[in-house]
């Protein structure tokens, strides 16, 4: 090895609406950080199935956070 490695992600808010993040560590908060989960929900890389998730698991302000997308494409 000729460098050390990378630091590991810092999970926030910013981390999990970011369109740059990896899906894998989408799917990581959905599992696993539920106070993020409601983020994930204004992420344009989050797709039907990890939004499913996200509805079952719950979390603080992820049903606010569905309703204000659902809302959106009725508009």
């Amino acid at each position: 090895m000729t460098a050390p490695p990378e630091p590991p992600i810092r999970l926030t808010s910013a981390v999990a609406c970011s369109p740059d993040t990896d899906v894998a560590v989408l799917w990581h908060i959905a599992y696993h950080v539920p106070e993020l989960r409601k983020w994930l929900v204004a992420n344009p890389k989050a797709d039907a199935p990890l939004l499913e998730l996200v509805s079952q698991r719950g979390g603080p302000g992820v049903r606010q956070a569905l309703e204000i997308l659902f809302e959106s494409m009725e508009a």
